[in-house]
């Protein structure tokens, strides 16, 4: 059996796992990472898109932005559409400069590996983690399989960076935690295209078929999403009608889609999840491990960066300050931004999808918050605060 030692045992490769990592050798904390997938297909998975202001400062941070700078898209606003209406959410503006970058998140994910690998950081990649034991004592171990073989990976702290479906969110005790689920009546077709994008910033719009999403992984790739009902099946969608649908949904007087190859699509339900604590003894889960938003507002990878931000301070206090308050605090520290994005989350996701009929009572009331934000700057500015992230002082 092999045996491994080092201070943080990290499960899982993606963006929080590996931003942790890096974080933690920023203060000369030691950390190797379990990844259960090869490194092709993590590096391949699409998924999210847009980077919050908080998130890119992070990165500019950690010395690992230096193609998110060169390649990604800055937004300084957002367009909000409903029955045609089209208004502009300006972010800059509203929030003393803080804006969004559109940077695709196997792209972050390549550019982390690349600096960890560099810098002399272990990822055993195509290694499942199998159980984590004596995470309630000062020596958490996490049994593994690699290259067909079982080892155990002596640590003095576990990260579960490992998604919904990893071995850490399974593992923590029942009896610690309550989860809060909700899920949608309604899920997303979406679609990678190779076309220009048919507009410089992200387009929302409510339409009496639906909602749809413009948005953008490139100048020369553009990612798109219409609202379908949960029985749907992608058999049903040809491209042409995929298209056609768009248009319709997404179209203002003066303004034209633009076309192109689909090279990818899918669809994804819309739910809501998490948990109301993050840790159990030693053991802490981050990401997708302990939460999943809805995409409306693109705070998955984003809320992600936010937890280990938070846990690397509590490793760091512990390490450098001898004190374990700040891990201690973890999760009442994380889950105030976990509340705020799920409920901003859910206020994107019912002001714009259709629930009702047309007409209905449902829809008036989100007619009329729609007309409000083209009233009121105050309320623009609420939306434009949370869609760019709130900084980490709001919430001390």
């Amino acid at each position: 059996m092999k045996i491994v030692k080092t201070q943080v045992g990290i499960i899982g490769a993606g963006p929080a796992g590996l931003t942790l990592a890096l974080l933690l050798r920023k203060h000369g904390i030691e950390a190797i990472i379990l990844e259960n997938r090869s490194r092709e297909y993590v590096q391949s998975r699409v998924r999210a898109g847009l980077l919050e202001q908080n998130t890119v400062d992070i990165y500019k941070d950690l010395g690992v932005a230096d193609r998110l700078l060169r390649e990604g898209l800055v937004h300084h606003g957002v367009y909000l559409s409903f029955d045609g209406q089209r208004t502009r959410i300006p972010f800059g503006e509203l929030t003393g400069g803080r804006n969004i970058t559109i940077y695709g998140q196997q792209e972050v994910v390549k550019d982390l590996t690349d600096v960890w690998l560099a810098g002399g950081g272990q990822i055993y990649f195509e290694t499942p983690a199998l159980k984590i034991e004596n995470f309630e004592t000062n020596n958490p171990e996490i049994h593994f399989e690699h290259g067909g073989e079982t080892g155990v990976l002596k640590c003095d702290f576990v990260a579960a960076c490992d998604g919904f479906h990893g071995i850490g969110r399974k593992t923590l005790p029942p009896d610690t935690y309550r989860e809060y689920t909700v899920t949608y009546p309604f899920s997303w077709l979406g679609i990678l295209a190779h076309v220009a994008p048919s507009t410089e910033e992200l387009i929302y719009a409510y339409h009496e078929r639906g909602f749809a999403l413009h948005s953008l992984r490139s100048d020369k790739i553009s990612r798109l999403y219409i609202q379908v009902d949960n029985t749907e099946h992608i058999d049903n969608w040809p491209d042409d009608r995929i298209w056609e649908e768009l248009s319709i949904r997404l179209g203002t007087e003066g303004w034209t889609l633009k076309t192109g190859p689909i090279f990818e699509k899918g669809i994804t339900p819309m739910r809501s999840f998490f948990t109301d604590n993050m840790q159990a003894g030693r053991l802490f889960l981050a990401g997708d491990a302990a939460h999943i938003v809805p995409p409306t507002g693109g705070k998955g990878l984003n809320l992600a960066v936010a937890d280990v931000k938070h846990l690397a301070d509590g490793f760091v206090g512990y390490y450098q300050k001898n004190s374990a308050k700040a891990l201690d605090n973890y999760s009442a520290t994380a889950l105030k931004r976990i509340w705020r994005a799920q409920d901003f989350s859910n206020f994107m996701t019912t002001l714009f999808h259709k629930q009702d009929q047309h007409g209905s009572f449902q829809y008036q009331l989100q007619k009329a918050k729609f007309d409000y934000i083209k009233l009121s700057k105050a309320y623009a500015t609420t939306i434009a605060e949370n869609y760019v992230g709130l900084p980490f002082e709001a919430f001390e």
